[in-house]
């Protein structure tokens, strides 16, 4: 016991003299100076941010300096000299304080995914250690750093997502050590430069993304042998792929997507056998594919949609043996599908449509059992199906459409488990739908076999598919009743069973279906009353039931559906009156013709007794004879009566003609004023607007009613209105309830007006982007998106001819005073060039911001450009921006949506509008998602306007369209 006692006296007392050796103090004090030192420097690095600070860097304090290397984001070496700092994904926004190259030992500054912004004009030769430098997808700006390329140990370098100007130092060649590259989604213009040739370490380049380089792929990167990945996608790169890459025998990934690429693709690209992913999709390529392609054992991605490639498919595509992926959609290829396509057991998507492919499609493309995405569609396949679908159980989308395929649908294919998606429409097949007993996958969202030779009774089991949201079958065979299990689909938009033989009556149980949009029944051999259940679905925006052969009266029931905004009733047995009240007041007069027993406004009046039923078909047997004296006095007298009127007519036009200068008014229903009360109105204190097309003024009437009143300008040389009285008549016929009212058109030899009825509230755009916009909230942006949306659904799809707005934007688009949308000046623009011919465009109309791609570049329209105009009026909504001016130069609200969002929805809430209090999240996910999709760049993928409004309309159950 004394001995353990001495010992522990001696090694104390030993440890004291060691620790009161000045060798020791010194190193203890130099290692606190050290760590003060640099707390004191990332204590100033921290107090250049600004906002709020996360609490994740609360520790980076200078009261707990002596465990700076535990701070958050901190890494020491053995000597306490920080060696990383990695503070990313922060949300940080601010300046970086250039003191931070203090840390002379710094090796890793990893800042990326936060808000910095400014220019790096750092010392940077002062980074003497620095290896990896990441400022990834921040608010950067100005040109690209010189100093940066004096980091001799610089392996890894990441300025991409920012918005770096001008061109790309030629300097940048010089980094010996550099393995990893990026500048992708930048600002940056002007050639690659063939210097980047000489990074001969490099591994990983990305470039493209929002990048507009001039010229084409310097062949000096074939001399990038390291090189592992290579991402030159989206940035307007043009001349040929050069031959040279095919020296890159690393590389496993080559990007050179959405470029303007054009020739062929180079036979050399065949010699790159550790390639895993070849994407050179969306550019100008022509030429075959090279039989080559054989060597590239490792493939197992192969994108070359949207070129103007030809020929056949190589055999050897169909031997790779890892091939996962395989889209060469919308190019020229002939000839059939290989046949041993699928042998490998790997294929999950497969996307040949918009080619002209014949032949049969191949049984083994789904051997392996992994397939997921099959898309054949808009070919000239023909043959049968392969029997082998019906037992694809990972099969998940399938579009076949638009091609000669015949024979029946495999036994249990529509039944799939993982089925969401199936399209065969616009083919030759037969049969019958099988009433399968087994319960059906509720995945099952979209079957389309419109226009096909089935036949029968549709199947009660297809109440089975609960998930089931669109339903077309038109053009077919069916027949037999409508089974009642129809009211089942609980999540059905849309259903189309037009055209066909089914009989009997509607089932009441359609009106359990309250998600339908679109019902369209018409053209079949239906029969009794009309179902005053169908009033229950109260989002029912289009019934279609016209040459069937329901009798009875209308129901009133569905006048009180405020959502219904086009229905055809025609060419029934319908009798009775029209009701004048609800929706039937804004229904179209061809909505109810051919019905010999219905009367109302809009046909026979209710009070002609020659219209009953009971009088119809009287022979002529039953007519009174009238004497003839009685023949002579009637005629005597409709004489004098005409005489009467023709001087009344003459009298009250010269009359107008002194007053209103031979004004002319063409009124477009019942009006209780005329041109005088009209010009009454062109006052300059009545002024509201003025526009490119003309002035509006602020009138009333002396009923009191309020109107809007666009003097429009002097049409030039002319006596006449060039076709514009007889294309304003045909849109003051349109009636819908989210389009603003025409009501009369007054013109002279050099002035036209247009009434419409007066919006008390303006234009979406002078209150969204006005003082008052943060009145505007989610719920009533929701609303004003979707009858926005319903009335250009109408314009497209239920006018006849189409009208196409060419100028949707949020200042057309007006508010009444319960800020209910209503479209205005649609069409217009049309014929409004100059003096108001309806000539082919010669040049660009619209509003800048909100011009499709394509109409800016071919002056080309069709109505998915107003799709696009749409799409930025959701961006507009959602964020509270206008669609140009707030981002920078050449930037515009798409631009900046995508990258702040990274093309997420999720991303969502980082662009929401800041005055916007208690949003929905998943609502405006799902509006989100909607008007990326409006503004896809290529307008076949847009979707119509009546699917964005199925889309808006379900909103509140977000994620129900995923369109590929």
């Amino acid at each position: 016991m004394a001995a353990s006692g001495t010992s522990l006296f001696f090694f104390t007392y030993f440890l004291l003299v060691f620790l009161a050796s000045p060798h020791v103090i010194t190193s203890f004090q130099s290692r606190n100076l050290l760590l003060r030192r640099q707390a004191k420097t990332l204590i100033s690095f921290k107090q250049a941010f600004v906002a709020s600070i996360p609490s994740t860097l609360s520790s980076w304090n200078m009261s707990n300096y002596m465990y700076l290397c535990s701070w958050t984001g901190i890494t020491c070496d053995n000597t306490k000299s920080v060696t990383s700092i990695d503070i990313s994904n922060l949300n940080i926004s601010g300046s970086l304080s250039p003191n931070i190259h203090e840390l002379n030992r710094l090796q890793i500054l990893n800042i990326s995914n936060n808000f910095f912004g400014g220019n790096l004009s750092w010392e940077f030769p002062r980074f003497n250690a620095l290896q990896v430098l990441d400022a990834y997808n921040n608010n950067f700006s100005g040109p690209l750093p010189l100093g940066v390329t004096q980091l001799l140990q610089l392996k890894h370098l990441d300025f991409g997502g920012n918005y770096f100007s001008g061109k790309i130092p030629l300097s940048y060649g010089i980094f010996n050590q550099l393995e990893f590259l990026s500048l992708a989604g930048n600002d940056l213009r002007g050639p690659i430069p063939r210097e980047l040739g000489n990074l001969t370490n490099l591994r990983w380049l990305q470039l493209g993304y929002f990048n507009q380089f001039d010229e084409g792929i310097p062949p000096e990167l074939g001399k990038l042998v390291n090189l592992v990945h290579l991402d030159l996608s989206s940035c307007n790169l043009k001349g040929p792929i050069p031959a040279e890459l095919g020296n890159l025998n690393m590389l496993d990934t080559l990007f050179l997507q959405k470029n303007q690429l054009t020739g062929i693709i180079p036979p050399q690209l065949g010699n790159l056998t550790s390639l895993k992913s070849l994407d050179i999709s969306v550019n100008e390529l022509t030429g075959e594919i090279p039989i080559d392609c054989s060597g590239l054992k490792e493939l197992t991605l192969l994108n070359l949609f949207i070129n103007n490639l030809h020929g056949e498919i190589p055999q050897c595509i169909s031997e790779l043996p890892k091939l996962e992926m395989l889209n060469l959609w919308r190019n020229n290829f002939t000839g059939s599908i290989p046949s041993k396509l699928g042998m490998n057991g790997k294929l999950v998507e497969i996307d040949l449509s918009s080619n002209k492919l014949t032949g049969l499609i191949p049984k083994s493309l789904c051997l392996g059992r992994n397939l997921k995405i099959l898309i054949l569609l808009d070919n000239f396949l023909f043959g049968p199906l392969p029997d082998d679908f019906g037992q694809c159980h990972t099969l998940s989308r399938v579009r076949m459409g638009q091609n000669y395929l015949s024979g029946s649908i495999p036994t249990g294919f529509l039944y799939l488990p993982e089925l969401s998606l199936v399209e065969l429409q616009n083919n030759y097949i037969s049969g019958q739908l099988s009433n399968e007993k087994s319960s059906a996958s509720s995945k099952l969202e979209g079957l389309d076999l419109s226009n096909n030779r089935l036949s029968g009774a549709l199947p009660s089991a297809i109440g089975n598919f609960s998930g089931l949201k669109n339903l077309l079958l038109t053009g077919n065979g069916f027949s037999g009743d409508i089974p009642s299990d129809i009211g089942r689909l609980k999540s059905i938009l849309k259903l189309d069973l037009s055209r066909n033989n089914f009989s009997g009556r509607i089932p009441p149980q359609v009106g359990n279906c309250l998600s339908l949009t679109y019902l369209d029944l018409s053209q079949n051999q239906l029969a009794g009353p009309i179902p005053v259940q169908i009033a229950q679905i109260h989002i029912l925006n289009y019934i279609n039931i016209s040459w069937n052969y329901f009798n009875e009266s209308l129901p009133e029931e569905i006048g009180s559906m405020k959502s219904l905004t086009s229905a055809d009733f025609s060419h029934n047995n319908l009798s009775g009156s029209i009701p004048e009240t609800g929706q039937y007041l804004f229904f179209n007069s061809t909505s109810f013709i051919g019905n010999p027993y219905l009367c109302g406004s809009y046909l026979t009046p209710c009070n002609i007794t020659s219209n009953s039923p009971s009088k119809l078909g009287d022979g002529s047997d039953n007519k009174t004879k009238v004497p003839t004296k009685y023949k002579f006095i009637f005629a005597f007298g409709l004489l004098v009566c005409s005489i009467i009127f023709v001087v009344l007519a003459i009298i009250k036009t010269r009359k107008g003609s002194k007053n209103s200068n031979l004004w002319k008014l063409t009124a477009f229903q019942r009006l209780e004023f005329g041109s005088e009360d009209v010009l009454q109105c062109l006052k300059d204190n009545n002024i509201i607007g003025r526009g490119g097309a003309g002035t509006v003024y602020r009138g009333t009437m002396p009923n009191g009613d309020h109107v809007a009143v666009k003097k429009l300008g002097i049409s030039k040389g002319g006596s006449h209105d060039n076709g514009l009285s007889a294309e304003v008549k045909t849109l003051g016929k349109i009636r819908h309830r989210y389009i603003v009212r025409l009501l009369a058109f007054c013109s002279n030899k050099e002035i036209n007006l247009l009434v419409y009825e007066y919006m008390l509230n303006g234009s979406l755009g002078e209150v969204l982007h006005g003082k008052n916009g943060g009145h505007l909230q989610w719920e009533t942006r929701l609303k004003i998106a979707i009858e926005a949306a319903k009335g250009l659904s109408y314009l497209h799809h239920d006018c006849s001819p189409m009208i196409i707005h060419r100028d949707v934007k949020s200042n057309n688009i007006l508010l009444n005073s319960e800020l209910e949308a209503h479209i205005a000046d649609f069409g217009l623009a049309k014929f409004f060039h100059n003096n108001g011919t309806s000539e082919c465009m010669s040049a660009i109309a619209g509003s800048y911001g909100y011009i499709a791609p394509e109409y800016a570049y071919t002056l080309k329209i069709d109505e998915k450009s107003d799709v696009y105009s749409f799409g930025v009026v959701l961006l507009e909504l959602i964020t509270g921006q206008r669609p140009v001016g707030n981002f920078g130069e050449g930037v515009d609200i798409i631009q900046w949506a995508k990258k702040e969002t990274n093309w997420s929805k999720e991303g969502v809430v980082k662009i929401l509008d800041e005055r916007l209090k208690n949003v929905a999240i998943e609502e405006a996910m799902q509006v989100f998602f909607v008007a990326m999709l409006c503004v896809e760049e290529y307008s076949v993928e847009r979707p119509t306007m009546r699917e964005v409004v199925q889309m808006l309309s379900q909103a509140k159950q977000p994620n129900t369209f995923q369109i590929q």
